[in-house]
């Protein structure tokens, strides 16, 4: 899948995906776990958006964005351990594993989705890929880019609500890096523009 765009940003991400589409296929398992981690802005949905659309094998995958897991501004560590217990240990049991969506307006947590075992599952978000998580995955990625780039499109992306909470999530960022290093962790390392 080659790309003709000029876009720095788009020739970044078709490289990546060929990459992690390559990784997939050589763990040469049925349901491959692969993990996305890295900050804010840096271009890890839309990696993930691009996997699925060119996902290398026969049956589909599943996708969990963290964004939809976290419980509020609060919550990246509590819900990367939540994916981490709920969806990867019992996947990789052959288990059908349960996460439950997080109502960021009403701030609690809402309806319950299942993930199927016999399925590939692509994990998306900041807090994704730490040791723990690492050692049930077949494919582990961190995405990270220049600092004005990823607040710039996060900002874009999200908007106010983000502004007012970059600060706040920015140093869980942070901490989840000092304390995991998950660019450490990384099978495969994309740098944005």
């Amino acid at each position: 899948m080659r790309s003709r765009s000029s876009d720095p940003l788009d020739l970044v991400l078709t490289a990546a995906v060929e990459r992690i589409r390559t990784a997939v296929v050589e763990v040469a398992a049925s349901n491959p776990v692969v993990l996305i981690d890295g900050r804010s802005g840096a271009g890890k949905s839309s990696l993930a958006a691009r996997l699925i659309a060119s996902w290398p094998l026969h049956a589909p995958v599943q996708l969990l964005a963290l964004d939809s897991v976290y419980p509020g501004w609060d919550g990246l560590e509590r819900g990367s351990e939540l994916v981490r217990t709920e969806v990867l240990v019992p996947h990789g049991r052959d288990r059908i594993g349960i996460w439950r969506r997080w109502d960021w307006e009403h701030h609690t947590e809402a309806e319950a989705h299942a993930v199927d075992p016999a399925l590939g599952l692509i994990v998306e978000g900041c807090g994704a890929l730490t040791p723990a998580s690492a050692a049930l995955a077949d494919v582990t990625v961190w995405v990270d880019g220049p600092a004005g780039s990823r607040r710039n499109r996060a900002l874009e992306r999200d908007g106010e609500v983000f502004r007012a909470n970059w600060d706040r999530w920015a140093a869980q960022e942070e901490a989840h890096i000092d304390r995991h290093d998950p660019q450490g962790l990384a099978t495969v390392t994309v740098t944005t523009p």
